[in-house]
Parts: structure tokens; sequence; C-alpha cells
């Protein structure tokens, strides 16, 4: 006995074909083949549902090809999805400083929120000496 999946809208009866992830530190909703199991923060939705997907302003809709061989999502399909949900959270690329232009003070290595984890551009300097300390 094979169980359909239902698409998680309220009241919505139709099998799902589709599922939606979150990536909520990029404000990124993707839309990709139905996971092969269901996971707890992610949403299973039907064709009409996908369909009318909208997100919140300020926020990205990666829609991911679906193959509608009928075969269910394949381990490329999955990889996909990863794939697409790993380049969303991808910070954005910076230009090179261009001769003659100032370098900041530092480089973001690391960002969690409103907190930056920020590498010298300067090599290991000793702090400078005060001669009252």
């Amino acid at each position: 006995m094979s169980h359909v999946r239902r698409c998680s809208r309220t009241a919505c009866r139709q099998p799902a074909v589709f599922t939606l992830t979150y990536v909520y530190a990029d404000s990124t909703a993707v839309l990709g083949p139905l996971a092969a199991y269901v996971e707890p923060h992610c949403y299973d939705l039907c064709a009409v549902h996908a369909e009318r997907l909208t997100a919140p302003r300020g926020w990205e809709v990666v829609r991911l090809p679906v193959e509608t061989s009928g075969g269910g999502p394949g381990s490329d399909d999955l990889e996909a999805l990863a794939d697409a949900v790993r380049e969303a959270a991808r910070p954005p690329a910076r230009p090179e400083p261009s001769p003659g232009e100032p370098v900041g003070e530092g480089q973001e290595t690391l960002r969690r929120g409103h907190l930056r984890v920020v590498k010298s551009d300067r090599g290991e300097q000793r702090p400078p000496h005060h001669p009252n300390g």
C-alpha cells in the first residue's frame, strides 16, 4: 500500500508534487521536486499551490525545474535542490579593490545575524605601547 503525501496547505487534499524549503538567513524560498522523505521544516505543495507561491517583500523565490516523467524524485533532483540551497546561502562575491583604492580595516569572514567575525588585513602587529600603561 503506497502512502501519497498531501499538500501542506490547509484543507487541500491534492497530492504533493513539490517541496518548499526556506533559507531564512538569505531570505530565500526554494521550490523544487518532492523530497524523498518528509522533513520537519519543509512544506510539500501540490502543483496549484506551488504555481501560486509568492514570497514576502525582499525575499527571493528559487524555482528548480522538475521532470514530469512520473518516476518520482531522483538523486539528481535532490542534489540540485541541495545545490540551490547552498548557492542561495553563499555570500555575494566582493569586487577586488582597484590599485590605489583605499582598503578597509578588515575582511569579514563569518556573519551570524547582526554579528560579524572580521579578520585583520594587516599582518601580526603588536598593540601600541602606551607610556602610562
